[in-house]
């Protein structure tokens, strides 16, 4: 467990000791997101906040990955080189499109990549462990589906970045949870790369939430949801066969079902399945009569819930 520790701190410190300099560096460029008619917030926020998460995650996964080799522990470094080279790739496309901007099918293209690359370094759902005779084999269909849930979670943490510290703070959520369970399943390297992820998720917390002086741009969010993605194909994805198909669903159930809904919604009505508009979750909250602040925890309380659940289930395994 201390090698845990010792990730989860380098995170926290990199990310909070770089995320002021990125605010810096973003106001300087331009990089920031202006007040508009479906934005939550009055004033001009800067974004690129991904570029501290991703200075942590990397810095705190080195320092894992060197603490591993002394202690001669066992990972499945080809797994986290692909892992690292998609999320890299995701982080570039975002920070394009916070200082410049990029159409939805562009980015949309660049996630499929992404994923084509972690497909070829050997991680994929290709089998699920069935309790009662042995493994599942999916056969053709491992790589449409791992496309579809790596693809499909990047989105939807991208897609519930619309409050102050929301995605952010979903992420810690369900990047804890999944490390718990990566632990109960014996996959270090993806307990490595979750308990990074949570380090540097708890740190950016510090200036995006209410009232954030940063916001995650797409740069933050899509790295986010691909590190979450991949991570638990190598944790979750490959246990019992019911922990498999709900484990992480549960976890991840808020931005699921959001990005489910909106996509079913702008579909019905003709428009670009990930054009943005004002009718997510936390759109509706507000308009319910939370505050921002009330709609940010009732949706962190809905995370909490959901994923005790899956824990729970998880461990009883």
């Amino acid at each position: 467990m201390v090698l845990y520790f010792i990730t989860l701190v380098v995170a926290f410190i990199v990310t909070y000791l770089t995320t002021p300099i990125i605010q810096k560096i973003a106001i300087k460029i331009n990089a920031v997101d202006l007040p508009g008619e479906r934005k939550i917030h009055l004033l001009p926020v800067p974004r690129l906040g991904g570029v501290g998460i991703y200075l942590g995650f990397v810095a705190a996964v080195i320092t894992s990955l060197i603490i591993s080799n002394y202690y001669n522990i066992n990972l499945d470094l080809k797994a986290m080189l692909g892992i690292f080279l998609g999320g890299s790739l995701l982080l570039i496309v975002g920070i394009i499109d916070d200082i410049r901007g990029l159409r939805a099918t562009t980015k949309l293209i660049c996630q499929i990549i992404a994923t084509l690359i972690i497909i070829s370094f050997g991680l994929g759902i290709s089998f699920i462990n069935n309790p009662f005779n042995g493994l599942l084999a999916i056969g053709i269909f491992a790589i449409p589906l791992t496309l579809f849930w790596v693809v499909g979670i990047t989105n939807a943490i991208n897609l519930i970045d619309g409050l102050d510290g929301l995605a952010t703070g979903v992420t810690a959520i369900s990047a804890a949870t999944l490390f718990f369970v990566a632990l109960r399943t014996h996959q270090l390297g993806a307990a490595i790369l979750l308990i990074a992820l949570l380090g540097t998720s708890l740190a950016f917390l510090r200036f995006n939430f209410f009232p954030a002086t940063i916001f995650l741009g797409d740069s933050g969010a899509l790295f986010l949801g691909f590190i979450l993605a991949s991570a638990s194909i190598i944790g979750v994805l490959k246990t019992t066969l019911v922990v498999a198909l709900i484990v992480p669903v549960l976890i991840l159930g808020v931005p699921i079902f959001d990005t489910l809904f909106a996509i079913g919604r702008r579909l019905k009505e003709g428009r670009h399945p990930f054009a943005a508009d004002d009718r997510h979750i936390h759109h509706l909250l507000l308009r319910a009569g939370f505050n921002k602040r009330e709609a940010v925890l009732a949706i962190y309380s809905a995370c909490f819930i959901l994923s005790f659940i899956a824990l729970v289930m998880a461990l009883q395994r």
